[in-house]
């Protein structure tokens, strides 16, 4: 069983930056990947980020290519989504997602989740 728990969120301008954190524990994790997800009300839940336990890659959501980096720290056992250039449709409560599989990370049903981190971009 893998443990998540998410930090970082905030309110921000419009433009702005931030960086939020998913630490994990619980289990080894060097053959799992682990991502980002996000969730406006009223709209459904979408995939923002991910990338292999190992670091070697990663791959993102169009809406978010070129402003949004993962990365990780893997003695820390934490996820990173550092944003820029954020835009009021950026609001969202954002969840992180620790899963067995890489190629379906965005839609397998296995893995864990962290109970998300309030994002609010003000224009």
């Amino acid at each position: 069983q893998v443990q998540l728990v998410e930090s970082g969120g905030g309110l921000v301008q419009a433009g702005g930056s931030l960086r939020l954190s998913c630490a994990a524990s619980g289990r080894t994790f060097s053959s799992y990947a682990m991502g980002w997800f996000r969730q406006a009300p009223g709209k459904e839940r979408e995939f923002v980020a991910a990338i292999k336990w190992s670091g070697t890659s990663t791959y993102y959501a169009d809406s978010v290519k070129g402003r949004f980096t993962i990365s990780r720290d893997s003695a820390k056992n934490t996820v990173y989504l550092q944003m820029n250039s954020l835009k009021p449709e950026d609001t969202a409560v954002y969840l992180c997602k620790a899963a067995p599989v890489y190629r379906d990370f965005e839609t397998t049903s296995s893995g864990s989740w962290g109970q998300g981190t309030q994002v609010t971009v003000s224009s």
